[in-house]
């Protein structure tokens, strides 16, 4: 099914013969998939990789048994970095499935040691639209723009390797890893290449980071030592970049060395324009990016339409949806990736975030992209309920130029929160606007979000992007409008 297709809220997955497949392991899926977006099995923050990996060398791991094919109902919450076109939609059928669920009502749940003490209060039943906006990942092959690996040593040989959840003391072997870019690819053999014959490269070398883009040549390698790092490394280093055309970043316990740009500079396209960012080392980013070009689209479709058809106006051939005549207020922004995208659809943007390096990021791809509409400050939730509420001022207000406030008409809001939500207090917050825009990278919590926001909004729109193909994670979003 393409990008932008539609399902049934309420109806079992479109594909009937890979349900009859995957009804019996469905339960299975779910409470791995629960337990993954938890957090409980998850060993880094990124969502977990199987590979073309191969068995290391003898000490590591034994041989490899022979590999079966793969069941769609039993995503591991492990190491998985393999691409599984044959089966893609019946996993992610069984993902939107999953997130459904989240929405659906449940009773009280006790310790079950007979005492009746509630361990999780019954939850009610959050209404989704009759269709649900299913946007594919529109690769299905090298879609992840960064990738983190282990270097593992192991005599004169060194390689990328990664660690399964269920095995995590035992380093597997990553010679490629087809989930991402083509030029993460090249890069990872690029990178043992160079240190393979150069101890000041290799010595303690124990994390490799890659940080590539869409729509641009940009690359950023981030190498991670146990050891300070000297003019030898940064000698060899300076060296190794020019050849291999990338920017290089040196980092060991307090000491940070930059060959090039601490940033790479990304193109996406929505709705037929360019926006160009620029994308931290370290810092948030999306790692579909053509995925996230739907994500952007729909968010500018949204915005000005409750109920507009699945892709009428949206993608690369689609008109910029019409400009409103009030104002947006975003939440957790980032480095401006929404905002930059939405702010020409607004009369005047107010984005807040609380990092400083973001901040700075948001002002500079303003900058770029010519938005001269929209300004950041650095400002959590609860200070800015004080501003808007009690007229409280703070000084970065004052550094960012909005010593005033009241001017904005804010209607429409926008939030991208992290895995845990917004919580209790921000969806209160969230409550007073007419219109909330909620992306949301964990359903569970969207789910407990909505519950809250189900006394004042209901939901207009809903839609699912595969940000993460082949593993338990999908990012959501969700229009809310609130009631007459």
């Amino acid at each position: 099914a393409p990008a932008g297709s539609t399902a049934k809220a309420r109806e079992d997955p479109r594909d009937d013969e890979a349900m009859r497949a995957t009804a019996s392991g469905a339960a299975g899926l779910r409470a791995t998939a629960r337990r993954f977006l938890s957090g409980a099995a998850a060993s880094s923050s990124h969502p977990p990789k199987r590979s073309a990996a191969r068995p290391l060398a003898h000490g590591f791991r034994g041989a490899k048994k022979p590999k079966k094919p793969h069941d769609p109902t039993k995503v591991r919450a492990g190491l998985n970095v393999e691409v599984r076109p044959e089966t893609y939609r019946a996993e992610l059928d069984v993902k939107i499935a999953d997130a459904r669920a989240c929405f659906d009502a449940s009773p009280e749940r006790d310790d079950g040691a007979g005492g009746g003490k509630p361990i999780e209060a019954a939850k009610i039943a959050v209404p989704l639209p009759d269709e649900i906006e299913v946007f594919e990942s529109p690769k299905k092959h090298h879609f992840r723009m960064r990738a983190e690996f282990r270097v593992w040593h192991a005599g004169d040989k060194s390689f990328m390797a990664m660690f399964d959840n269920e095995d995590p003391k035992t380093p597997v072997e990553i010679e490629t890893f087809p989930m991402g870019s083509e030029r993460i690819n090249l890069l990872m053999k690029e990178v043992l290449r160079e240190i393979k014959d150069e101890p000041a490269l290799r010595r303690k070398l124990f994390q490799v980071n890659f940080l590539t883009t869409s729509g641009t040549d940009d690359a950023l390698v981030s190498m991670l030592y146990h050891r300070p790092l000297d003019a030898a490394w940064e000698a060899a280093a300076e060296e190794a970049r020019q050849r291999m055309k990338v920017s290089v970043i040196g980092r060991s316990r307090k000491q940070k060395i930059v060959l090039g740009n601490p940033f790479v500079m990304e193109t996406l396209t929505v709705d037929g324009e360019k926006f160009t960012y620029k994308q931290l080392e370290g810092g948030f980013t999306q790692p579909n990016s053509g995925t996230c070009e739907k994500m952007l689209e729909w968010a500018r479709d949204v915005s000005v339409d409750d109920a507009r058809a699945p892709g009428s106006g949206s993608g690369p051939a689609g008109a910029r949806p019409r400009r409103r005549d009030d104002d947006f207020l975003e939440l957790y922004c980032g480095n401006g990736n929404f905002t930059v995208a939405l702010a020409p659809l607004y009369r005047n943007v107010l984005a807040t975030e609380m990092s400083k390096v973001s901040v700075a990021a948001a002002v500079e791809n303003f900058e770029t992209n010519g938005t001269t509409n929209a300004k950041v400050v650095r400002l959590s939730a609860e200070e800015l309920v004080l501003v808007l509420d009690s007229g409280k001022k703070y000084e970065r207000m004052t550094n960012a130029g909005l010593d005033d406030l009241s001017a904005y008409d804010l209607r429409t809001l926008l939030v991208d929160p992290p895995r845990a939500g917004m919580g209790e207090e921000v969806s209160k917050f969230a409550s007073r606007f007419d219109r909330i825009i909620y992306i949301s990278c964990n359903p569970k919590t969207l789910a407990e979000d909505c519950r809250i926001l189900a006394e004042t909004h209901e939901i207009k729109r809903f839609a699912v992007f595969d940000q993460f193909p082949y593993t338990p994670h999908l990012e959501s979003g969700a229009l809310l409008v609130k009631r007459k």
